[in-house]
C-alpha cells in the first residue's frame, strides 16, 4: 500500500499574493487587493520577492518608471498624454513622472502606499519577506518594518497550496 502525503484542505476564505515589483505604480495592486480581501474576511498572505521586497523597507522611496510602459497615460490639459520611450529614457524623466504621479495621487485623495501598507499590517495580512532576496540584495531584518516574517519559497508554497486564490503581481 502506498502512502500518500496528507494534504490540508483548501481554505475557501484565503488568498496569497506574490509581490515582485516595487515601483510606485506596481505597489498599488497588491496592497489594494490584499487590504480589500482582508476587509472582506479573507486570510491574506503577501510574499515579497526580488524587486517587490523593498516595499517592506522602513523607508521607501518609490518611483514610477515610464520607460517601456506604453499604457502610462497621464491626465494633462483636458486629455491624456502618453510619454514616448525616447523621452522616458532622458535622465530626470523618472523623477518628473514620479512627482506628477504622487501629486495626482494626493490631489485625487488616493491612499499612499505607506498608508495601505499600514492598513495591511493593521488588518493582520501576513507579510513574508523572501530570505533569499534579502541575502542577495544585502537587506537586514532591521531594515524592514516591524511585524514581517522572513521565509523562503517553501514558506510561500506551504500557504499557497492551501489558499483558494493565488495571485502573481
Amino acid at each position: 500500500m502506498s502512502e500518500e502525503p496528507v494534504r490540508e484542505a483548501i481554505n475557501p476564505n484565503s488568498m496569497t499574493i506574490i509581490v515582485t515589483r516595487g515601483s510606485l505604480d506596481w505597489a498599488y495592486p497588491p496592497f489594494i487587493l490584499s487590504t480589500t480581501a482582508a476587509a472582506m474576511g479573507l486570510d491574506v498572505t503577501m510574499f515579497f520577492t526580488f524587486y517587490g521586497l523593498p516595499l517592506l523597507l522602513k523607508k521607501m522611496d518609490l518611483k514610477v518608471t515610464p520607460l517601456g510602459n506604453a499604457a502610462m497615460k497621464m491626465p494633462m490639459m483636458g486629455g491624456h498624454m502618453v510619454m514616448p520611450n525616447l523621452v522616458a529614457a532622458v535622465p530626470g524623466v523618472d523623477a518628473m513622472a514620479s512627482k506628477m504621479m504622487k501629486n495626482l495621487i494626493r490631489k485625487k485623495g488616493v491612499a499612499s502606499i505607506e498608508e495601505l501598507r499600514d492598513l495591511a499590517v493593521e488588518a493582520e495580512v501576513r507579510l513574508i519577506g523572501c530570505q533569499m532576496t534579502m541575502d542577495l540584495f544585502e537587506y537586514r531584518a532591521e531594515d524592514m518594518i516591524e511585524g514581517i516574517e522572513v521565509g523562503g519559497a517553501a514558506t510561500y508554497i506551504e500557504v499557497a497550496t492551501r489558499s483558494h486564490i493565488n495571485l502573481f503581481i
